[in-house]
Formats: structure tokens, C-alpha cells, sequence
């Protein structure tokens, strides 16, 4: 293992996180608040740190499979913990001494929520936090949703960078948009940034106000959830803006690949992704529905269908943003929810969950499966997007599907010592491992994940950053052979 390159990159991620630092301490002096100092001692850690080990680039800059997942989880762990400092700083009665955090755990727990854009929350009441935490919480949705380490390559010249973008851009199969990566990465920031921007000048056309406005598009770009109300979106109970949120949740699930496909002009190719259409047919179907299912509770067709494609969007997505108490939906609109939890949102966008071209090819490789049982002789062969794929990316997939099972079902039972139903425990997991936000029970869009113990904010933390991460760069940080020099 190269560590002298590890460490280099480590530095140059925390340095990194002290600029990403600087906007929330504008927040802070623009509004006069006293919580704006608690982003100095974490400020000072990451510059310290940043110059110690980011400074002096190693002879040796090879990075190999082994390096990339261990540099990409050390890089989320330690910008969690450098990152929650300000959350809990703040509760001290000199800085302000406003918080809604009982004790550390609950810091990390939340920008692990943040950067991983989760959206889980332990906050009660967020909208009483100083504005300078709040748009810390929000941008760290921002930072995390592209991928911090794709930020750094964008800036930073690098040789064998495609293993930290395998590592940390999700979905099973990486590639380059062009042949140099980090040009690729600056075409990925440079599209996610634009919409971003897009989407600010939209919700202030909505009459929501710019801070907020900017809040909440950090949340959606990065498919996070954090809102600065308590009441989340359906405190403006605005149709404009939930159509305007919804179309744009759905925006930042597709593939951003196909962005640069539709923006070099080749739109027909993006617009035949087996992935997108597939994404898409089950949105659709999703909202029909569900708004079918709730027509009950609403009595207007009109409401009924903005309520289910907001949620639909937002759920699929993993955004985890809400309008209405879904929680009191019927069992069959719950029972979608839970499965649109599951698929998750496209390959190479900002959302979570298992990916809907990994859902594809599980489903294609059982099909090829009962295909070999009943005709023993037959050659076939798997194909996505009008390719065969390779052997090792369905084994991959299997043995990814498989391990996340086995994550769902380990890390309910452990949560479940902490007493709370079935249905709570069940849908907290599932929303953690992928990266949604609220869940059902105790955990509802209305609810939040204060009540849990600190050993299951742990889990539950761990579950964030295996679910944004895709499992392996997390399990290679802390496998023991991963820290062999050899």
C-alpha cells in the first residue's frame, strides 16, 4: 500500500473541507452570529492537517484498487468527524448556544447524514438553529452529492485517478466522459453546479426566500432532504414548487453522463438508455399508483397526483424531502414506498439505494438463469444498454446485492435492542443503508431518529456511509489486510 500517497491525498481532502468551510462563516458574518465562531477550531484542525501531509507530493503517486477504496472511506470518516465539530461547538452557551444535538454522536450522526445526503435527522426543530449551521448542514448534502474526492480531482492534477472515481462515483460500472479524468471531473461539477444554480432562480421565482431557496436546492441537488423547516416542503404548501422540486428530483437521478451526451448534441443516444427509460417507466407507474391509492384521503384527482409524484420523486431518488405525512398512507402506497427505497435512483447520479441498472441486471441475470436451467446447451450472454456485460460485473452485482442483504437483516436485528416496532427499525435501516431519510413507524417523514440509542446512531451511521460508498471502500478501510505496506 502506498501510504505516503494516502496520506498526501488525505491532506489535500481536509484542506479542501476548510475552503468548503468558508461559505457557512460568510453565512454566519452576513447574518452577525455568534455560532459562526465554532467553525474556527475545526477550521484550524483541517489547515493544520491539510499542511502537514497535503503539501509535499510523494515520489511514489501510483494508486491502485487496494489504495483508491481505503483513501475514499478515510476521506468520509475523517471529514464526518472534522465536519461535526461546528454542530457541537455551537451548543456551548459562549458560541450561541443553541442546538439540537444531546451529545457528540448525534453531530456525527448528522453530517454523516449530511454528506452521505441521507437526510436523516436528529433534530426535533431545525428551524431554530443559526443560519450559519443550518447552511453547513445543507451544503455538506451539496459537497457529498457529486463526491468530495470527484472534487478534488477536478482541481487537482492526478495520475491513476479512475480507482478514487470507481470508489466513490455510484452505480457498477464507472467510466470516463473523456480521456483525461479530471476534465471528466470538472464536465460532472461543471453540469451539477449549472443545474444547481437553475433550480435557486426557480424556487425564488416561487417566492420562497434566496437563503432558503438555496438550502433547498443544495438538498435536491445532492438528493438530500436536510430542510431548514421543521415542517420540511409542506410549510409553503406551494404547487409551483413542489411540481418545480419534484421535475428537478427526478433530474438529478438520471445519470449525469447523459447530460454531457445531450449537451455534445447527442440527445437520440441519451434518450436510448435502457437505465433512463426504465427509471422513468417506474416513476410513472409509481405516481399512477399511488395517487390512484390516496384519492381516498384527498378527494381531488389534482392533489392526489402532486402529493404522489412528489413523494414518488422524492423517494426514488432518495432525496427523502416530503410535502405530507406519508406514514398515514394506506398500506399499498406504503408498501411502493418502501420497494422505490430499495431500486433507488440511476448509476452515475446523486442518489442512493441499489440502482436501477443494478436492479436491471439482477433481474437479467435471474432470466439468464432459468434460460441455462431449461435449455442446459444454450449460450447467453447478459446485455445492458445494448452491450453484453462482462462476466465479473454480474458476479460483482450478485455478491453487492447479496452483501446488502446481509447488512438489512444484521443491522435491523442490532437496532432492534433499542425496543422500537418492527416497521421503525425495518424502514430506519433501509432508509439509512440507502441514503433516503425519513422511513415509516417512528422514523416518519414527521418524526426523526432522535430517539434511538447511541450504539444505534453508530450502526445507523455506518449503514450511511456502506450505503453512499457501495459497501466495499468501507469494508477494505476496515479489513486488516488493507493496512499491510505490501
Amino acid at each position: 500500500m502506498n501510504r505516503k500517497m494516502i496520506t498526501y491525498l488525505l491532506g489535500r481532502v481536509l484542506m479542501a473541507e476548510f475552503f468548503l468551510m468558508i461559505p457557512s462563516v460568510a453565512v454566519g458574518a452576513i447574518y452577525l452570529e455568534r455560532a459562526t465562531l465554532s467553525f474556527i477550531i475545526p477550521m484550524l484542525i483541517l489547515v493544520l492537517a491539510g499542511l502537514t501531509f497535503g503539501i509535499k507530493k510523494p515520489e511514489n503517486t501510483a494508486i491502485y484498487v487496494r489504495e483508491g477504496f481505503f483513501i475514499v472511506a478515510a476521506a468520509w470518516i475523517f471529514m464526518s468527524l472534522v465536519g461535526a465539530l461546528p454542530f457541537y461547538i455551537s451548543s456551548f452557551e459562549f458560541f450561541g448556544g443553541v442546538s439540537q444535538f444531546s451529545c457528540i454522536w448525534d453531530c456525527i450522526f448528522e453530517i454523516i447524514s449530511g454528506f452521505t445526503t441521507t437526510g436523516a435527522s436528529i433534530c426535533p426543530d431545525p428551524g431554530i438553529l443559526p443560519k450559519c449551521i443550518l447552511f453547513w448542514r445543507s451544503f455538506s448534502h451539496w459537497v457529498g452529492g457529486m463526491g468530495v474526492l470527484v472534487f478534488v480531482l477536478a482541481i487537482i492534477p492526478m495520475s491513476d485517478s479512475m480507482h478514487l472515481m470507481k470508489a466513490e462515483v455510484p452505480g457498477p460500472v464507472v467510466g470516463k466522459l473523456v480521456p483525461k479524468m479530471r476534465q471528466t471531473a470538472r464536465i460532472l461539477y461543471a453540469v451539477y453546479t449549472v443545474m444547481t444554480l437553475v433550480l435557486i432562480v426557480f424556487l425564488c421565482a416561487g417566492k420562497m426566500p434566496l437563503f432558503e431557496a438555496i438550502c433547498h436546492s443544495f438538498g435536491t441537488a445532492g438528493t438530500g432532504g436536510f430542510s431548514v423547516r421543521t415542517e420540511g416542503i409542506g410549510y409553503y404548501n406551494s404547487a409551483y414548487i413542489d411540481v418545480v422540486l419534484s421535475i428537478f428530483m427526478i433530474l438529478f437521478g438520471i445519470n449525469f453522463n447523459l447530460f454531457y451526451l445531450i449537451l455534445i448534441k447527442r440527445t437520440r443516444e441519451a434518450l436510448r438508455s435502457e437505465e433512463l427509460r426504465c427509471y422513468l417507466l417506474v416513476v410513472g407507474a409509481a405516481t399512477f399508483a399511488v395517487a390512484l391509492n390516496i384519492y381516498s384521503i384527498y378527494q381531488n384527482a389534482g392533489i392526489s397526483l402532486r402529493h404522489a409524484f412528489f413523494q414518488v420523486s422524492s423517494i426514488i431518488t432518495t432525496t427523502g424531502y416530503s410535502t405530507v405525512d406519508f406514514a398515514l398512507w394506506p398500506s399499498l402506497s406504503q408498501s411502493i414506498i418502501v420497494i422505490l427505497m430499495m431500486v433507488g435512483a440511476c448509476a452515475g447520479s446523486t442518489g442512493g439505494g441499489l440502482k436501477v441498472s443494478r436492479v436491471l441486471l439482477l433481474l437479467k441475470a435471474f432470466v439468464q438463469e432459468m434460460k441455462h436451467l431449461l435449455h442446459p446447451r444454450s449460450v447467453t450472454t447478459v446485455r445492458l444498454e445494448g452491450s453484453p456485460v462482462e462476466n465479473s460485473v454480474v458476479r460483482s452485482t450478485l455478491a453487492y446485492f447479496v452483501i446488502y442483504v446481509f447488512i438489512v437483516v444484521l443491522s435491523t436485528l442490532m437496532i432492534s435492542l433499542d425496543g422500537f416496532d418492527l416497521t421503525t427499525n425495518l424502514t430506519a435501516e433501509l432508509s439509512c443503508l440507502n441514503n433516503i431519510g425519513p422511513g415509516l413507524g417512528r422514523v416518519g417523514p414527521m418524526e426523526n431518529f432522535s430517539g434511538f440509542s447511541p450504539l444505534s446512531k453508530v450502526i445507523l451511521s455506518l449503514n450511511m456511509l456502506l450505503g453512499r460508498l457501495e459497501i466495499f471502500p468501507i469494508i477494505v478501510f476496515f479489513s486488516p489486510g488493507s493496512w499491510k505496506k505490501n
